[in-house]
């Protein structure tokens, strides 16, 4: 079941204001599917994913770890942005079941360069004679 929400949250700061558009719960998935509107003319550029997840995580009163963005496009010449992103029950359902690049994407960089700093390296295969 989809509905329509028109009330825009502007964020505390007053830099980009975000309007959810379209929202449906998917049972199977144990998700909620988002499509909203952005609206970013004070920052005059397009904002990080980080920032619009955090704002939709705001917005839906839920926990940042189980919100992720999966799209923001902004409108050539504009400062409006259309995006989509999910909202799961769990955390333990969104690393079941969304991509490996799309959780990528949505994690902060310096988590994503200390997590590539304490990866180990994989060894070459020796070869036995």
């Amino acid at each position: 079941m989809s509905h329509q929400i028109t009330n825009p949250v502007l964020k505390e700061d007053g830099q980009m204001e975000i309007k959810i558009t379209q929202q449906r719960y998917n049972p199977l998935l144990k998700r909620r599917e988002i499509v909203f509107e952005l609206d970013h003319a004070q920052t005059r550029g397009t904002p990080s994913r980080l920032e619009v997840r955090k704002t939709l995580a705001e917005t839906l009163k839920t926990n940042l770890d189980v919100v992720y963005v999966k799209l923001i496009e902004t409108k050539a010449g504009t400062m409006l942005a259309k995006g989509e992103a999910n909202a799961y029950d769990s955390v333990q359902q969104a690393r079941l079941i969304e991509p490996k690049y799309v959780i990528a994407r949505n994690i902060p960089e310096e988590k994503q360069a200390l997590a590539e700093k304490t990866a180990t390296p994989k060894q070459p295969a020796q070869k036995e004679e």
